[in-house]
């Protein structure tokens, strides 16, 4: 059997990145999947539609009223949504005395509000049902700060400490809430920021422990875990999926030892 059979899960940023590897990877493990995103994907029809009932609608995750009537339509539809994965979101920022408030409140607007509105759309029927699975997608940047990254770097700190609130609030319910915190994944949003700063690719690329920069499908597993019943005991934890990135500081030395 398939680990996620029959389940119903509602995937915010689904067309591109994180979020379509997760949708792929999900559909492959028997869900029906409800894909959300601002913009078509080609590839959807391919990757996942093939699932029973398995969609991308075309939303802005800062709408809230837009967000709960497409929830309600699932749960019309199929009566529950089993797991939500908040993958939604954009990079900006800079030094505050460099960044605009209009680039503050996108970034803060889509990361954080946003996974607040994607839970809050779902989270009276996954309390109805006395179960479900949120897995929102954080960042490295949410528990270590990076040079020049304010505004993203506090939507990802706010979405780790919203994810370990909602399992708190919402255990005894029968509901878990994790986050994952990638660190540099090759998406689309990733190799925009890197054509704009090319010096600095190869930089961090010597500080992942691992040699290389994830992919999302690496990220897709770490969500097809925190979904599956082998995480059942798992709730209020951000789980770094990095590469090593985070586990500490490089300084050559490893190389001096022979140890690549």
């Amino acid at each position: 059997m398939k680990r996620l059979e029959n389940k119903i899960a509602v995937i915010t940023g689904a067309a591109s990145g994180i979020g379509l590897a997760c949708a792929s990877r999900y559909a492959a493990e028997g869900a029906t999947v409800i894909g959300l995103d601002m913009q078509a994907c080609s590839e959807w029809d391919q990757r996942v539609a093939s699932n029973r009932g398995s969609r991308l609608e075309l939303v802005d995750v800062t709408d809230g009223p837009a967000l709960k009537q497409i929830a309600d339509q699932v749960i019309e539809q199929f009566a529950a949504i089993d797991i939500l994965i908040t993958a939604a979101g954009v990079g900006d920022g800079g030094p505050v005395n460099m960044l605009d408030e209009a680039s503050w409140d996108r970034v803060i607007d889509i990361n954080l509000k946003g996974t607040y509105l994607s839970i809050k759309a779902v989270i009276e029927q996954m309390m109805s049902q006395r179960s479900g699975s949120i897995i929102t997608v954080a960042s490295v940047e949410g528990i270590n700060g990076t040079e020049g990254g304010s505004a993203y770097n506090a939507s990802k700190g706010g979405v780790v400490l919203l994810s370990k609130n909602v399992a708190i609030d919402y255990g005894r319910l029968g509901i878990r809430c994790n986050a994952i915190c990638p660190g540099v994944i090759e998406t689309p949003m990733f190799e925009e920021v890197m054509a704009a700063m090319p010096d600095f690719k190869e930089d961090i690329g010597r500080q992942i422990k691992l040699g290389r920069f994830g992919k999302p499908d690496e990220i897709a597993g770490a969500a097809l875990f925190l979904a599956s019943d082998d995480a059942s005991y798992m709730t209020g934890q951000a789980l770094v999926v990095d590469g090593g990135y985070t586990a500490g500081h490089s300084h050559g030395i490893v190389e001096l030892l022979g140890l690549v």
